[in-house]
């Protein structure tokens, strides 16, 4: 069956995240059904003006930023965002008359969607990727428990229950939105997972991309992604010092950038680790693999909290992919991905001796390596790749578009 999707997203490239990357999986997939997919991101793309813009081969609709004195307000801003959104969404809505919505986290996206929906009489799935107020607990905008986290709550509810389908990405995601009174067969999950063919195994290191980072000798401990606080690499530096006493050779490399950015460095220098931390900045996406080369184990040291407890990230799947090596923290979100001792290894969460006793023993354990290598690979190739994962959309839209026919 053929159908007309049309997708609502928070941003998408050319900005670089693990959202934007799964949403590039998730409509590459949606298309090799045979399906007719359209994207509109709201104003938090921040694409000024533009109203359409092309990226790597990909045709986005973009909603104009409102004007920024608004922005400042609090609450007066996300009615604005979500006024602007639905007036732009309505607009493409009339004009493509999709027999889908298809809009994906947070909450100021999906409420515009579901207005829309109902006036316009279009079935809406909404894809829960994170919680909103969990994401901004960590940003620091509000507490848990604080008014406004306890309404944003209560909004992410009232749009679940009222979109005809709910689409999330992991088992903790799911077992929390049925929590909430959310029928199970109104659930289906959409588990990150991995372009095999993207994450080709047996490469050679780029010697000369090593020698010129600092590392030709080293044995590299890295990490590749977004520098938020809740990723815990504030926890990696602090391990680092007693690790280099059991292993002088050990370095960090850390790719990519983000908020904790100009703190991370901040601290290398108090540590007195200049010498041995390596930031590399952003790269290219296509870059990516060559620098995943030079990295001996993928280190994810994510902190407690409900966001990592409930959410799976895409990076250990990647180095999974790749067949790495991986040590990680024991919250939910990487039990549900990594088998302990026989895909990666897993390590009590906040603690930098346990990180420092994960990383030496692995390093001190390389008859192990080939093994756990192996494990890894086999299981994304069996569990997590996205020609699998994506297929378990097309039973529930094929029947939102016959109800939404009747």
């Amino acid at each position: 069956m053929s159908l007309r999707v049309l997708h609502v997203l928070d941003h998408s490239i050319p900005l670089h995240s693990g959202y934007s990357f799964r949403t590039l999986s998730i409509l590459r997939e949606q298309r090799r059904l045979g399906w007719e997919t359209f994207h509109l991101t709201g104003p938090k793309q921040d694409a000024g003006a533009l109203f359409e813009e092309t990226s790597d081969g990909w045709h986005f609709y973009r909603t104009p930023v409102p004007q920024r004195g608004l922005l400042r307000l609090p609450g007066i801003a996300e009615l604005a965002l979500m006024r602007r959104l639905e007036a732009r969404l309505m607009d493409l809505a009339r004009r493509m008359r999709p027999q889908i919505i298809h809009v994906h986290s947070p909450v100021l996206n999906a409420i515009p969607a579901l207005r829309v929906g109902s006036k316009l009489g279009i079935p809406v799935a909404y894809e829960v990727r994170a919680f909103w107020e969990d994401a901004a607990v960590d940003h620091g905008t509000t507490t848990e428990g604080s008014l406004r986290y306890r309404l944003t709550r209560w909004l992410e509810t009232w749009a679940m229950r009222r979109a005809a389908h709910v689409f999330t990405i992991c088992e903790g995601l799911r077992a929390d939105i049925a929590a909430r009174g959310i029928a199970s067969n109104k659930i289906t999950v959409i588990p990150n997972a991995v372009d095999i063919e993207a994450f080709a195994q047996g490469r050679r290191v780029d010697g000369v991309l090593k020698a010129g980072l600092g590392l030709k000798d080293a044995l590299v401990l890295g990490f590749i992604g977004s520098f938020y606080a809740y990723e815990g690499l504030d926890l990696l530096l602090d391990a680092l010092p007693a690790l280099l006493v059991q292993q002088p050779l050990v370095r960090v490399l850390l790719v990519g950038g983000g908020p904790q950015l100009e703190a991370l460095k901040t601290q290398v220098q108090s540590l007195g680790l200049q010498d041995k931390v390596v930031f590399a900045g952003r790269v290219p996406h296509a870059d990516v693999p060559r620098y995943y080369d030079l990295i001996d184990v993928l280190t994810y040291p994510r902190h407690s909290m409900r966001l990592t407890e409930l959410v799976t990230p895409l990076k250990p799947l990647e180095a999974m992919a790749l067949g790495r090596l991986l040590v990680a923290s024991d919250v939910g979100g990487h039990r549900e991905l990594i088998r302990h001792t026989e895909t990666g290894i897993l390590f009590q969460a906040g603690s930098a001796a346990a990180l420092t006793a994960a990383l030496g023993s692995l390093l001190n354990s390389r008859d192990s390596w080939p093994g756990m290598r192996s494990a890894a690979r086999k299981f994304v190739e069996a569990e997590r790749h996205w020609v699998g994962s994506a297929v378990h959309y097309r039973r529930v839209f094929e029947r939102l578009a016959q109800a939404g026919a009747s």
